[in-house]
């Protein structure tokens, strides 16, 4: 399903899109309510209202979950960064405040996680039988040669879509429809995962159908506009099809980079198609990975 309700007036599901993006875009900031309905542009009282219908969970509870999901990967993947920096990292300001919101959040301490998931060789994405399938068809084979390369912000149009699974086709459909009649049928095409499969249900991967454009939207109510940040990214290239992405993503995060000395940055990764396997009949796939990376 959309990750943003359908709204009968698409205005508003625009301006609550402001908010998201800015959460995204940088945890570390101040994501109070006030901040985000002033980025939404509404009362305080209102954007809370709409926030809630169309994200399906208060604002504040939504900052706090992205940010201990957050907190959760680099745990996990940047075994060499101390607790509280990766704390700070994603927000919070205090290691106190931040173990007693993990442990709410996970049952288990921070370090614990750490340990736990270090060890853990099940991802939630298993249960799935389809890509369990591709799991054990793709996982032992080698990941293809990285290349590190230095990136520009890219400005696109978008979709936000809530799980993953076949559904995307349709939010892939409606956005090619609105490519064609916008003019941008033939821009390249990415699809950004703000979650990591080795970590967070399918159900609840939060994914963004994206289109290259070339300046912002000067219309906007189910396609959006907004930047991807660029930096230094760490470049794979993939082929395949549907079901066996999300294995190599996971090798990518659980051996490739606790192994590389780089840490994943809070911006998400994407994917960029050459083939995209939510368009094409065979569900097949060519498509460059890219994951950011610093140093720090």
């Amino acid at each position: 399903m959309l990750y943003l309700i359908e709204m009968p007036n698409y205005q508003q599901t625009s301006r609550v899109n402001d908010a998201l993006q800015y959460i995204h875009s940088d945890i570390n900031r101040n994501l109070t309510a006030a901040t985000l309905a002033a980025q939404a542009r509404y009362s305080q009282q209102h954007f809370h209202r709409l926030f809630h219908a169309i994200v399906g969970e208060p604002v504040n509870q939504y900052v706090r979950r992205i940010r201990l999901e957050s907190a959760a990967n680099h745990l996990m993947f940047n075994p060499q960064q101390a607790i509280i920096e990766i704390a700070t990292k994603c927000g919070f300001h205090s290691l106190s405040s931040f173990s007693q919101a993990f442990k709410k959040q996970f049952f288990v301490s921070p370090g614990q996680w750490r340990t736990l998931k270090g060890n853990s060789t099940s991802p939630p994405y298993l249960q799935d039988p389809e890509l369990a399938g591709a799991y054990q068809r793709i996982y032992s084979k080698e990941l293809p040669a990285v290349q590190f390369v230095h990136l520009p912000d890219r400005q696109i149009a978008y979709i936000r879509h809530l799980g993953y699974g076949r559904g995307i086709k349709k939010t892939w459909q409606l956005l090619q429809a609105w490519a064609i009649a916008e003019g941008y049928q033939h821009n390249n095409q990415l699809g950004l995962h703000h979650s990591n499969p080795t970590q967070t249900p399918l159900a609840q991967c939060r994914y963004v159908a994206c289109i290259e454009i070339d300046g912002p939207l000067n219309k906007r109510g189910l396609v959006n506009s907004t930047v991807i940040p660029g930096g230094l990214h760490a470049r794979f290239d993939f082929s395949g099809k549907y079901g066996e992405l999300f294995p190599c993503i996971s090798k990518i995060l659980q051996q490739w980079l606790p192994d590389s000395g780089l840490v994943a940055t809070t911006t998400p990764a994407f994917a960029l198609y050459q083939q995209n396997q939510f368009l094409s009949k065979d569900e097949k796939y060519q498509l460059s990975f890219f994951l950011p990376v610093s140093f720090y």
